[in-house]
């Protein structure tokens, strides 16, 4: 009897779940359950997509979702060679990679110095860069389209080069000009102190301490700048300047019902795995920014 009063002693003493511990643990079942059936929607046609990407034609349509026969690169060798997609794929990351740093580099000069000098028309300088992210680009191609063909930069690389970088720039003034406005003050001042320049404080001092913002833009401007595609296919028609967008959509329309599925799939890999690599590594730096900026 003794036994039996102690065990329900101890079990009176066990703190039982309020109401509140309830509800957050069905909201974290719930958003957890969303969370897995979402992450199965987005993985499955990408692992769908890398498997097949190792069948023929003849596989795919007969077993879809079995594995591949054999494991080998035809199909990227194919995509990459008799599609054109290392052609595309070169020009593409010339293209990408020339617009990411000119853009990132001026983008963050602008938003400095408008963030931290005052002077007559900063603030309409602000405002028109803003008014530039509402500009719809489909608006812009007929104007782009004759002033590239007058200054002969039609269907060129450095033609859309331009072009990518004046319509990332509006989006990186106002996305790094509330990290360069949030910087203390006193930093700048101790570098005026030390005898630093405005160049010298820009590039050495308040640039590094805005990492984490460089590296999020950074990112959403190689992803809109990679997928880009209204633009090169409006200016830029000659094929031997094609990016992946336009070598894509032309692999996969030009031979009709007589597509080679397993190279386009290979092609899509292709387009696909260097943005996963780019996101990866730009996240993880991201981390450490933030990490250091913390500890600071």
């Amino acid at each position: 009897m003794t036994t039996i009063t102690r065990t329900d002693e101890l079990v009176r003493s066990v703190p039982q779940p309020t109401s509140s511990e309830r509800g957050d643990r069905a909201v974290a079942g719930v958003s957890h359950t969303v969370l897995i059936i979402w992450s199965i929607v987005v993985i499955a046609p990408l692992l769908w997509t890398l498997l097949s990407s190792f069948k023929t034609s003849r596989e795919i349509f007969a077993s879809p979702f079995a594995l591949p026969a054999s494991w080998n690169f035809d199909n990227y060798v194919s995509a990459w060679t008799s599609a054109g997609i290392g052609n595309f794929f070169l020009n593409t990351v010339i293209v990408v990679t020339c617009a990411l740093v000119i853009v990132m580099l001026l983008g963050a000069m602008c938003a400095y110095v408008l963030a931290r000098f005052d002077f007559p028309g900063r603030r309409a300088i602000y405002y028109l860069m803003l008014a530039g992210l509402t500009f719809p680009v489909f608006l812009a191609i007929v104007p782009l389209f004759f002033v590239l063909r007058n200054v002969g930069l039609l269907n060129t690389l450095p033609g859309l080069i331009i072009t990518y970088v004046a319509f990332a720039l509006p989006f990186t003034v106002f996305f790094m000009y509330s990290f360069f406005r949030g910087l203390p003050d006193e930093i700048a001042e101790a570098a005026a102190i030390d005898g630093a320049g405005e160049w010298r404080t820009f590039f050495q001092v308040m640039l590094p301490m805005a990492r984490p913002g460089m590296a999020s833009v950074a990112i959403f401007n190689f992803l809109g700048l990679w997928n880009q595609f209204l633009l090169p296919v409006a200016l830029n028609t000659n094929q031997d300047n094609w990016v992946l967008s336009q070598g894509m959509a032309g692999f996969a329309s030009s031979a009709g019902y007589a597509v080679d599925f397993g190279s386009l799939f290979a092609a899509v890999v292709i387009t696909v795995v260097p943005v996963l690599i780019v996101y990866i590594i730009f996240q993880r730096q991201l981390q450490g920014s933030v990490s250091q900026g913390t500890m600071k």
